[in-house]
């Protein structure tokens, strides 16, 4: 990476801030444009951009996110919002003659029923989890867009498919959030009132498979290095807890001494999910944090930003 040019798109995201991070170890030029200056959703100015700025290396770490609810009750917008900014860059990206782009999407890509933990080939093989279909189609549209350029022109681009993603920068919305953020803001607020309990969303027994969001920029970076094929990678840590079990450990992380109750009548979405991560253990990589002390970290840093809390 050193002395490329490396566009980050989505760089004031949680996962773009976190390949800043890592990048500013790279000795490369890094580039970033926020929303004031480049609209992703409009095609003419990311040529133009594109085309001014010439990256080397582009990496698509934005679009539109969110939890089960705000994919449920937005989803024309997580369809049309991340359909039109990966179309826009991936095509950019090509007209310019990049050496190299990373699409980045996540987990949800696979069916509802696939084999856990979920291979890269399970993708396509049956229906999607409802509560989040749009975000995912959306991202499915993304690795076969990399797919096609690659297949017609010859273009390196490639593929990661990060599992559940924690960490500084995460958007902690109580109702918008994805559910470690959602959980923790919940915790934290109940905590601060001396609540009883805490109520948490569906029955607590679905199994989730977590990453440090600066240890998928590590493998982001990795990647870009090492891994240049067609098929998509998937990034995780091997391993899972049920929701019950990290709430208990957000309650000890926060110091809520109360009860943690569940609403079972909302809803719990996939009952597994983990990735099979055979591939890039292969090639050489694993992940480095442990989730306690992830937790515990993304804890210090939410206490550090007080707007997040507002």
């Amino acid at each position: 990476m050193e002395g490329r040019r490396v566009f980050v798109a989505g760089h004031r995201g949680m996962v773009g801030s976190a390949l800043c991070r890592r990048l500013a170890r790279e000795g490369c030029a890094l580039l970033t444009a926020g929303r004031d200056v480049l609209d992703l959703t409009r095609q003419e100015p990311v040529e133009d951009w594109m085309a001014e700025q010439r990256p080397d290396v582009v990496i698509v770490a934005a679009g539109k996110v969110g939890g089960i609810l705000a994919n449920d009750t937005y989803p024309a917008d997580f369809i049309y919002e991340n359909l039109i900014i990966e179309a826009n860059l991936i095509h950019a990206a090509h007209r310019i003659g990049a050496a190299k782009l990373l699409f980045l999407g996540s987990s949800c890509i696979y069916p509802r029923e696939a084999p856990q933990p979920m291979p890269e080939d399970s993708l396509l093989t049956g229906p999607l989890e409802p509560t989040n279909e749009w975000y995912a189609m959306a991202k499915i549209a993304g690795i076969k867009l990399c797919e096609a350029y690659r297949k017609q022109h010859g273009d390196d681009f490639i593929s990661a498919m990060p599992c559940n993603l924690y960490g500084p920068g995460d958007y902690f919305h109580p109702e918008r959030s994805h559910v470690i953020p959602g959980m923790m803001r919940r915790f934290h607020e109940a905590t601060a009132r001396g609540d009883a309990s805490v109520t948490c969303w569906g029955s607590g027994t679905p199994r989730r498979e977590f990453l440090h969001v600066d240890d998928l920029a590590d493998a982001c970076i990795f990647l870009l290095r090492r891994y240049s094929a067609a098929p998509h990678v998937n990034v995780g840590t091997g391993s899972d807890i049920t929701v019950a079990e990290l709430a208990g450990t957000m309650k000890r992380v926060t110091g809520f001494r109360g009860e943690i109750l569940w609403d079972r009548t909302k809803p719990d979405g996939m009952m597994l999910k983990r990735m099979d991560t055979a591939r890039l253990t292969a090639l050489g990589w694993v992940p480095r944090t442990a989730f306690a002390d992830g937790l515990a970290e993304t804890y210090r840093w939410f206490l550090e930003q007080p707007a997040l809390r507002s």
